[in-house]
């Protein structure tokens, strides 16, 4: 099954909510849509599965138009972030419910079920209710019972981000595997770049109710077709500096000139981006050292975040290690210009492939 959106657009007192989209969603891989809350991730799913009517486009799957087709007659599940299950079934009764609703055997019901809460840890306690399980266990129940429904459109709005962190690991190594085996068509929403980036597949990001850039995830994370984009798939924020092209020399407005190739840039304003993993606070080969002062470390473990005021712009960089500086210490940080991306004064990013590739 093959799910096309045609200039699906949503609409609310003569104001947008989601500017027209176009894009085709294709089983095998999942289709994730990345994006900060009220970016419109919601919105989308809600349309797809005809929660919502959109004011404009269409809805085309495999080649038949189903805009105005009603939820129940779509094959379509949904999670939601907020589990749902019923209170008074047990849990096993609650993957089987829509299993029941379609009069399957008995025998294909209870093995689709195991299969289920096999591979979401919750063989254990399917003779209990809801309401005796933690959270995250009632949360695991509402994705397997999305996931045994087998249905040919799966909608998934942050499934995971209730679970515990391991949980949320081992689900995440695991569904790709389920999305490439089953046959339907996953769209997962997330806020979390990281996620987007180990889920793989193709990647949809979202700014402001508009979709930005769709395209496999390891090519979007490395050229972002706009700063929009760029900003959406960086997390902590992407480190940014206004800088200008003059005679050729790229020019930051901390005065710092980076060495640049910038063929097919023009001459005037531009922004630079670096994501916080591509800076440094020991010296690297060919970097260029920009003065900063410390304003707050964070440690998470094996690595920290050092908040840095570098000339006026507040930047991070993620360095290895239990790193804690005094606020107001000074410092050093190293910018490799290869690792830059450069953006136009219209946003976009500039022709230059060995500059978004080293990102």
């Amino acid at each position: 099954m093959t799910v096309a959106l045609e200039g699906i657009g949503l609409s609310a007192g003569g104001q947008p909510v989601l500017h027209p989209v176009t894009m085709a969603l294709e089983p095998g891989l999942p289709n994730v849509l990345l994006g900060p809350t009220g970016a419109g991730k919601t919105t989308l799913l809600r349309l797809l599965a005809g929660l919502d009517r959109p004011s404009e486009g269409r809805l085309v799957a495999e080649g038949r138009d189903v805009t105005g087709l009603a939820v129940r007659k779509r094959s379509v599940a949904m999670v939601y972030q907020q589990f749902i299950n019923y209170p008074s079934f047990t849990v096993f009764e609650n993957i089987a419910a829509p299993l029941r609703v379609a009069r399957l055997p008995k025998a294909e019901i209870a093995q689709r079920v195991q299969d289920a809460a096999t591979l979401l840890r919750l063989t254990p306690y399917l003779q209990r209710r809801p309401l005796e399980l933690s959270g995250g266990q009632q949360q695991r129940t509402a994705i397997a019972r999305a996931l045994v429904k087998r249905a040919a459109l799966v909608l998934m709005d942050e499934p995971l981000a209730n679970l515990d962190y391991k949980l949320r690991e081992e689900l995440r190594e695991e569904l790709p595997k389920l999305f490439a085996e089953s046959g339907s068509v996953f769209v997962y929403a997330t806020t979390e770049p990281a996620e987007a980036l180990l889920l793989g597949g193709r990647v949809a990001t979202l700014s402001e109710g508009r979709v930005t850039q769709f395209g496999m995830a390891g090519e979007v994370f490395r050229r972002p077709a706009d700063l929009a984009t760029a900003r959406v798939f960086s997390d902590p924020p992407l480190n940014e500096a206004p800088a200008r092209l003059e005679g050729g020399r790229l020019v930051l407005s901390t005065g710092a000139v980076l060495p640049l190739p910038v063929g097919g840039l023009a001459e005037g304003p531009c922004t630079i981006g670096i994501r916080a993993h591509q800076l440094s606070l020991e010296p690297l080969p060919g970097a260029v050292a920009l003065p900063a002062e410390v304003r707050v470390s964070e440690v998470t473990g094996s690595e920290s975040y050092v908040h840095l005021d570098v000339g006026g712009l507040n930047w991070v960089v993620l360095a290895p290690g239990v790193r804690r500086p005094e606020p107001h210490e000074a410092a050093t940080v190293w910018l490799d210009p290869q690792r830059c991306l450069v953006f136009g004064a219209d946003g976009r990013l500039a022709a230059v492939a060995a500059l978004a590739e080293a990102a």
